[in-house]
C-alpha cells in the first residue's frame, strides 16, 4: 500500500478520535508532512516504539500504540499469562496517561489482568513492579529525553528487563500481524475496572521499592557521612521527585535542595532546551541553586528517570558536569574499594561504547568485566543469566550515556539507585577533603588518563535515514586505516560479527549482530559508529587514553578529525 492509501483509510474512518480528526485535516495543508505521517508504520523494534505525537500510521496516537498493546496482548497469551497480567506505568508527556489507559484497555478486551500506576512514575520502579507483581510484562509509555513532541510504547518481559533479541522478536512479529490499527478493539475503562481486570497501584509498589533502595548504600553508617553533605536535585520536570527525595532522606541527608522550577511535571520541559541531563544547559538552574546552597553534589534524572547526571565543583570552584563514564568510574571504584565482601565470581557489566576506565578499575580490584551491545536490555539479559548459571555475581552495570544499575532488584537502568549511591560517594569523598572532580584525578594518576565523546548527526524523515545509511555502508567498504596519527589495529563489524583484524586474521563476534562499526585503535584508542534504535540520529563514538589530560585531549580531537573527514566524503 502506498502512504496515500493509508491515509485514505484514516480520511475515511468514521469513528475517528476527534482531537485526530481535527489534526489531520491541518495536516493535509502540507503534503510532504502527510507523506512522513504515512509513508510507514510507526517500527516497533526491540526497544518498543517511539515517535512524534499525531495522526498517521507513523505517528504516536492511540490506534498505533492499540496495534502495538494487541501484539503485546498476542505475546502475553503466548506465555499463558492472562492472570498474571501487565504492569503499566507512564511519565509527564503529553498524552501518556491516556496511551498507558488504552493499553489497559486492549489487554482487558483478551481479558488480560492489568496493573496501572495512577500517576507517573520513573521507568525503573515499573521494572521493579512487574518482578514484585510477578507480573507476565510490563510497559512504560514514554519518550525518555526526546523533545516534547515525542512518546513511546517500551515493553518488558516477565524478568523486568526490556525485551532481548529473541523475545523482542516475537513481540514484534505479532505487532506486524496487527494490519489495521483503526479496527483494533478496546475495552470499556469503568467495565475493566468494575471487574477488577484495571486496578490502580501506587504505594504498593512504591514502599517495597524504597526498602529495597536503602540495600543500595554501600557503607553501613552513612547516615555520619551524610549529615554534611549538601546535594541540589532535579527531576527536570519528570518523574523522579517523589522517590530520589525519599531515597536521600532515608540515608539520612537533611541539606537537600530541589530546583522548584524544575520540580513540577511539564510535557513542554519549559526550563530546558532538551530534558537530558548528558547535555550541560539541563544543569542551569541547578546550578544557580548549587552556587546559592553551597552545594557539594548537584543531580538530575531525565523526565522517566532511568539515566543520572552529576555536577560538582571544580578547581576553581565552578560547577563542571561529569561525563557518564567518568560518574561510572567513580561509582565502580567507589562499590569495590568500599565493600565490606567482593565476590571472587564479582563482574562488571557495560556496553561497547563505554569507556575502558571502568574495565581497568575492575581489574584492578580482581573483578571480571563484560561487554554488550548498546541498550540495557542487554545487560539485563546477562544479570538473568548469570543469576540462573551462578557463573558471576552481578555487582555493577553501566553505559556511558547515563544509565547505571546498582543492585538487581531493577533489571533497567536507574536513576533512584545511582542518585542514592552518588550522593553516598560525594559525602565519602567530602570526608576524605575532595570533591568528586578530585576524586576522579585520583583515578586518573592511578589508571591513566581516560578521554572520550560523542557527536551526533541528526538526519529526520526518509531522506535523513537514507543519509545515514550511506554513511555507514562507506566506513564499511571504504574503512580507514588510521585516525589521529594511531593505526587501526582491527575493525569490528557488528552486523556481521566479524573482527577483521589489520593483519588479515578474522575473528567471530560472539554478540548479537547489530548495525554498528567499532574501529580499535593503538595505545587502547578506539571509535564506533552507530545510528540510533530510538530517535533520528548517526552517532560516532571516540574513547582515547594517554599519560595527561592534555595529551588525551590533543589526541581525542586529532581522532575525531580523520572521521569527520570521512563523514564529509560520505554524504
Amino acid at each position: 500500500m502506498t502512504w496515500n492509501d493509508h491515509f485514505n483509510r484514516w480520511n475515511e474512518f468514521t469513528s475517528l478520535d476527534a482531537s485526530l480528526r481535527t489534526q489531520l485535516d491541518k495536516l493535509q495543508q502540507d503534503e510532504q508532512s502527510l507523506e512522513e505521517a504515512y509513508y510507514k508504520d510507526l517500527e516497533f523494534g526491540t526497544g518498543g516504539m517511539r515517535g512524534k505525537l499525531g495522526p498517521g500510521t507513523n505517528r504516536m496516537n492511540i490506534y498505533t500504540v492499540r496495534r502495538a498493546a494487541e501484539g503485546l496482548a498476542s505475546y502475553v497469551e503466548s506465555q499463558n499469562g492472562k492472570e498474571k497480567g501487565v504492569a503499566i506505568a507512564y511519565d509527564s508527556r503529553y498524552m501518556s496517561k491516556e496511551f498507558a489507559v488504552e493499553t489497559a484497555r486492549v489487554l482487558g478486551q483478551h481479558q488480560i489482568q492489568s496493573y496501572v500506576f495512577s500517576s507517573l512514575r520513573p521507568t525503573p520502579e515499573l521494572s521493579f513492579a512487574v518482578r514484585h507483581l510477578g507480573a507476565a510484562a510490563g510497559v512504560v509509555i514514554t519518550a525518555s529525553h526526546n523533545p516534547p513532541e515525542y512518546n513511546g510504547f517500551k515493553a518488558y518481559n516477565s524478568d523486568g528487563g526490556q525485551l532481548p533479541p529473541n523475545e523482542a522478536s516475537t513481540v514484534i512479529d505479532m505487532v506486524n500481524k496487527v494490519e489495521n490499527e483503526l479496527e483494533v478493539e478496546a475495552a470499556d475503562q469503568a467495565e475493566l475496572e468494575a471487574s477488577g481486570l484495571l486496578k490502580w497501584i501506587d504505594e504498593d509498589v512504591d514502599r517495597p521499592y524504597l526498602e529495597a533502595l536503602k540495600t543500595v548504600n554501600v557503607k553501613k553508617d552513612i547516615n555520619s557521612l551524610a549529615d554534611d553533605l549538601s546535594v541540589v536535585f532535579t527531576p527536570l520536570h519528570g518523574t523522579a521527585k517523589m522517590l530520589v527525595e525519599k531515597g536521600l532522606e532515608q540515608m539520612g541527608l537533611k541539606k537537600v535542595y530541589t530546583v522548584e522550577e524544575q520540580a513540577k511535571p511539564d510535557p513542554e520541559f519549559s526550563t530546558v532546551a532538551s530534558p537530558n541531563p548528558e547535555e550541560h544547559q539541563a544543569f542551569k538552574l541547578a546550578i544557580a541553586k548549587g552556587k546559592e546552597t553551597n552545594a557539594d553534589v548537584l543531580i538530575a534524572t531525565d523526565p522517566d528517570a532511568d539515566r543520572l547526571g552529576v555536577a560538582a565543583p571544580d578547581e576553581n570552584g565552578d560547577y563542571k558536569v561529569l561525563t557518564g563514564n567518568q560518574t561510572g568510574a567513580l561509582l565502580i571504584d567507589y562499590l569495590l574499594s568500599q565493600s565490606e565482601e567482593i565476590p571472587q565470581n564479582g563482574i562488571v557489566i557495560k556496553t561497547i561504547v563505554t569507556s575502558e576506565f571502568g574495565r581497568v578499575i575492575a581489574e584492578h580490584y580482581g573483578l571480571s568485566s563484560l561487554d554488550t551491545l548498546t541498550g540495557f536490555k542487554f545487560i539485563g539479559e546477562k544479570i538473568k543469566e548469570y543469576e540462573q548459571t551462578g557463573e558471576h555475581t552481578f555487582m555493577f552495570g553501566y553505559e556511558e550515556s547515563y544509565g547505571y544499575l546498582v543492585k538487581d532488584f531493577a533489571r533497567d537502568k536507574d536513576a533512584i539507585q545511582a542518585a542514592v549511591l552518588s550522593a553516598e560517594v560525594a559525602a565519602y569523598w567530602k570526608s576524605q577533603g575532595k570533591t568528586l572532580h578530585e576524586a576522579l584525578d585520583t583515578l586518573y594518576q592511578k589508571h591513566g588518563y581516560f578521554l572520550e565523546d560523542l557527536q551526533s548527526m541528526t538526519m529526520e524523515g526518509k531522506t535523513g535515514s537514507e543519509r545515514i545509511g550511506q554513511i555507514m555502508d562507506d566506513f564499511r567498504s571504504n574503512p580507514l586505516t588510521q585516525a589521529g596519527g594511531l593505526q587501526v589495529l582491527a575493525v569490528e563489524d557488528y552486523s556481521s560479527s566479524e573482527r577483521k583484524n589489520a593483519d588479515g586474521t578474522e575473528e567471530t563476534i560472539e554478540l548479537p549482530k547489530s548495525n554498528v562499526v567499532k574501529f580499535i585503535l593503538e595505545n587502547d584508542s578506539w571509535f564506533c559508529l552507530r545510528p540510533s534504535g530510538t530517535e533520528p540520529k548517526i552517532k560516532f563514538y571516540y574513547g582515547v587514553k594517554t599519560n595527561s589530560s592534555e595529551e588525551s585531549r590533543s589526541l581525542l580531537e586529532k581522532v575525531k578529525e580523520s572521521v569527520n573527514e570521512q563523514i564529509k566524503k560520505s554524504v
